[in-house]
């Protein structure tokens, strides 16, 4: 069955950086747009950044400039580079996967987390 797995949370300080790296198996993350979320304790989940086929990107307003998503140089991964992080940015992490350019994903990872405390 289609799989995703995130990898790469931990424990930041405030201004540092993390990678995280969402791994495929069984669909081809080119075909797919694929998404990152965070949910926050209390908060709703937010869509972060997504990279959609042909490699355009977006990105909420409270990450631009900081989260750059891009095709990970392993085979079938999406990466998210986060730097100079923010305590506001701690929150569990998802990878998610939607068919072509489609709004509703189908595949969702298990999440990794993702906390920036001195």
């Amino acid at each position: 069955q289609v799989q995703l797995v995130e990898s790469g949370g931990g424990l930041v300080q405030p201004g540092g950086s993390l990678r995280l790296s969402c791994a495929a198996s069984l669909i081809s993350v080119s075909l797919h747009t694929m998404r990152w979320y965070r949910q926050a304790p209390g908060k709703q989940r937010e869509l972060v950044a997504d990279i959609k086929p042909g490699d355009i990107t977006d990105y909420a307003e409270s990450v631009k400039g900081r989260f750059t998503i891009s095709r990970g140089s392993a085979k079938n991964t999406i990466d998210l580079q986060m730097n100079s992080l923010k305590p506001e940015d701690t929150a569990v992490y998802y990878c998610a996967a939607a068919k072509g350019y489609g709004l509703q994903n189908d595949y969702w990872g298990q999440g990794t987390q993702v906390t920036v405390s001195l």
